[in-house]
């Protein structure tokens, strides 16, 4: 078992908030300590929004805590009922993430009513120095990468992905592994995909940078569909191919058009991480071969209209995976194109 960075920073939040709620006197540090443990999130970008957030609908939870106990009093069951409004209002103000803190805010607020005015402020002072020690630690101490995460999870998934369209023909995985392997696959493409939001949500300041970091999204964003096109694939062989009898002719091919789309895709990554030689370009497939598999499929079910429906989706999947992966291929292309050419020195 491996401790992450968000594990060790939230460890690290709760400590400064305890030392700086101790330092400044306040009489309920741990409260600091609460509001800091609700605050970290896997991005700064995100951090930055939990603690804007937080502040609206605390600072409203705390006033409205406030002029409940003036008006009303602060009974458990007035208590309860103000917490139920503060959950509507926080719904209706689109902020359902800081419904848990606001609740400990309008709470320690309200049961302190009944020992003054400082001991309420002191409590909403705590929870104001738990998100900012929460934010300080998120900016300061190992700031997510989450570019490089999402490169390693590409690779993972594309190495696993690569295995399961090689076998889904062949039909060579015990039943029993194949879904193991097709669920774990499943589960790292969206894993995939929520990297791919928390690098798109960081901001990036200098405008040139930004430019960029635009067209290296637009990158990465053809590798996801690439992957997510793989996928689909698997999906449509396993749900369509054993269901219908195909010729020898089609079964060879279809075979082989899905290991050279294989090998493809890893000479693409191969290709992005600068590991094939200057001038060396990935083997893309014959743009003939899906056109060789559609005329096959008449030749294998003339009279048989659901079995010519079933590969013609196989053929389908099978083109719109070559697609996204020759656009992969051109969007890639001319980034290294890019690149090299910043790269060159300026003539006087």
């Amino acid at each position: 078992m491996t401790i992450g960075a968000r594990v060790l920073k939230t460890g690290i939040a709760v400590a400064l908030a305890l030392w700086i709620g101790e330092l400044v006197g306040l009489g309920s540090p741990m409260i600091a300590a609460i509001a800091a443990i609700f605050t970290i999130q896997p991005s700064i970008y995100r951090s930055w929004m939990q603690v804007l957030e937080q502040v609206q609908s605390n600072v409203l939870g705390a006033i409205i805590a406030i002029t409940a106990v003036w008006l009303v009093g602060n009974t458990p069951i007035l208590v309860g009922l103000v917490c139920i409004g503060v959950i509507l209002l926080c719904i209706r103000l689109k902020t359902e993430e800081t419904i848990a803190l606001t609740l400990v805010t309008v709470v320690v607020i309200m049961e302190a009513q009944g020992q003054g005015w400082m001991v309420a402020l002191d409590r909403l002072a705590a929870i104001l120095t738990g998100m900012v020690s929460a934010f300080a630690v998120n900016v300061a101490i190992a700031p997510p990468r989450h570019r490089n995460r999402f490169l390693k999870q590409v690779e993972e998934v594309q190495s696993m992905l690569s295995r399961l369209l090689r076998t889904v023909v062949s039909n060579e995985l015990k039943e029993n592994v194949f879904r193991k392997e097709q669920h774990e696959l499943r589960n790292k493409l969206r894993k995939l995909d929520e990297f791919y939001e928390l690098f798109a949500e960081e901001r990036v300041w200098r405008k040139n940078s930004r430019q960029k970091r635009v067209r290296l999204l637009v990158v990465y964003k053809g590798m996801l569909t690439s992957l997510e096109r793989g996928y689909a694939l698997i999906e449509a062989v396993e749900d369509h191919y054993w269901a219908v009898s195909t010729g020898k002719a089609w079964n060879r091919l279809i075979d082989r058009q899905i290991e050279t789309l294989c090998g493809y895709h890893e000479q693409l990554l191969w290709k992005w991480a600068g590991k094939m030689k200057p001038g060396a370009s990935a083997a893309a497939p014959p743009p003939e071969a899906s056109i060789l598999l559609t005329e096959l499929i008449g030749e294998n079910t003339e009279k048989d209209l659901n079995a010519r429906a079933r590969l013609l989706v196989i053929t389908s999947a099978v083109y719109t995976y070559e697609e996204r992966l020759r656009r992969l291929d051109k969007l890639m292309e001319q980034w290294l194109q890019r690149q090299y050419d910043l790269e060159l020195p300026q003539e006087d």
